[in-house]
């Protein structure tokens, strides 16, 4: 959940930077991207982020990691674990976070292509700062892998806006908790049980909110993409709006390369049988609605639909997975 924050903080530093408007302006003008540079909202910009920025990081430090042991700066190989979701999670936000601050630069009325830049070096901030963070705590560690998909997040965004001066393949989330099995596992000194839904609740929560930001047998990415934009046809019928989608997730995960775990109260060890619940990985392919592509002369509205585009609308998929089986859902969200 943690590396979904600045994010958050993106979103803040663009409403507080419209604080600065006119009040005559605001409402009509808050939405309206200038042809030119306005130097009110890009100098309130630049110091509302730079304020966020160091909260952000002075919480996460105080609040998050001084939880945990520190240590020297060290690097920790964590491929694999959790079957690679939260490597996926990187790849999503260091994207999300390059478009979004790109985004903002636009709404001051910084040129296109510099805005991209600017999104780029922002979400590289970000995300190596926390992964620095990692690297001088002891849970954890610098890791090159999340450092790779970040940068293959911001990459990905850049990339489009280089070549097509739009985001033609969106990367997207989605997320919905199945119906569990509450079964009962003995410990290996067959002295205590434990509730396979507790262990699920612990890892990753039990309100929505945790749901969509960590459950990792929960949790969808995808990539979306438009098929009118690769149309050379001007004059084609097919829907603008309409988009195929590949999406990527993991089931039976309960634990980080392994379903082994020790009870922090009783010391004792579980483990979940692998023949009952084997942890594999999911290759996902279905329909999606590119939102921004709806018209509307409303300028709230299309920001809204903006911001919702984030997410993968539940639609029809068929799933092919590493235990080599093709299974299809009816709705997959």
């Amino acid at each position: 959940m943690r590396y979904f924050i600045l994010i958050i903080c993106c979103l803040y530093s663009l409403n507080s930077s419209a604080q600065d408007e006119p009040k005559e302006n605001k409402f009509q003008n808050i939405f309206t991207v200038p042809d030119t540079l306005n130097k009110t909202r890009f100098w309130t910009l630049n110091t509302t982020l730079g304020v966020g920025y160091t909260g952000v990081v002075i919480a996460l430090d105080r609040v998050w990691y001084a939880q945990f042991p520190r240590s020297k700066f060290h690097t920790f190989n964590d491929m694999g674990e959790w079957e690679d979701m939260d490597k996926m999670g990187h790849l999503f936000t260091a994207y999300m976070e390059s478009r979004l601050s790109a985004q903002m630069y636009r709404w001051t009325g910084v040129e296109r292509k510099k805005a991209a830049y600017a999104g780029v070096i922002l979400g590289t901030v970000f995300q190596s700062t926390l992964e620095t963070l990692d690297g001088f705590s002891e849970e954890w560690g610098w890791s090159w892998g999340d450092i790779g998909f970040n940068t293959a997040g911001c990459l990905t965004y850049l990339a489009q806006e280089l070549a097509w001066k739009e985001q033609r393949i969106h990367l997207k989330i989605s997320s919905w908790r199945r119906k569990l099995h509450d079964e009962t596992i003995t410990s290996t000194d067959g002295m205590h049980t434990a509730s396979l839904v507790d262990r699920r609740n612990y890892l990753y929560g039990t309100n929505y909110g945790e749901i969509l930001l960590k459950d990792y047998n929960s949790l969808t990415i995808w990539a979306s993409l438009n098929i009118h934009s690769f149309i050379k046809n001007e004059n084609s019928k097919f829907p603008k709006w309409l988009n195929i989608a590949v999406g990527y997730g993991a089931e039976n995960v309960y634990g980080g390369f392994d379903n082994i775990w020790t009870d922090d109260d009783t010391g004792a060890e579980f483990i979940l049988e692998e023949a009952n619940y084997p942890r594999y990985r999911q290759i996902y392919f279905s329909f999606d609605v590119d939102l921004t592509k709806i018209k509307t002369k409303n300028k709230f509205v299309r920001t809204l639909l903006m911001g919702l585009n984030i997410i993968k609308i539940p639609a029809p998929a068929l799933e092919i997975n590493t235990l080599g089986k093709v299974k299809f859902h009816p709705i997959h969200f």
